[in-house]
């Protein structure tokens, strides 16, 4: 068994230099890895963003086309519901028409039915009927 070595305050000192020396060397050693990887993970991250952007370029293009062509859905929903509506308007209008004129050729009919009736009583009367 060895016996307890009493170390000096030189060697003390030069082992902790070793040491923080050893410390600073992994460090370095880290930092330049981790500088490449930074360096790696940038671009990577720049490439992430770029197609992002493309993404979201595609998107706003869909959706202005998509808006575009709900415009132009509504605009000729709107020319057909104007042209249902004016179709009514005229079928309405041609009907209205037929009733007058059918109303007239029934008032008509009664007007020739009384002046017959009309009529036959005064020739009734004229024969001397009553």
């Amino acid at each position: 068994m060895a016996g307890f070595k009493e170390t000096k305050f030189n060697d003390r000192m030069d082992t902790a230099a070793k040491a923080r020396a050893e410390m600073l060397a992994k460090a370095k050693v880290r930092a330049e890895a981790a500088k490449v990887n930074f360096e790696s993970k940038t671009e990577e991250r720049k490439k992430i963003a770029a197609a992002r952007e493309d993404r979201a370029a595609k998107r706003a293009e869909e959706k202005r086309l998509a808006a575009i062509e709900a415009e132009k859905r509504r605009k000729e929903e709107e020319e057909r519901r104007k042209q249902a509506e004016i179709d009514a308007k005229a079928q309405a209008e041609r009907e209205h028409v037929e009733r007058v004129a059918a109303m007239e050729a029934l008032e008509l009919e009664q007007k020739a039915k009384r002046d017959a009736r009309y009529a036959a009583r005064k020739a009734q009367k004229k024969k001397g009927g009553r």
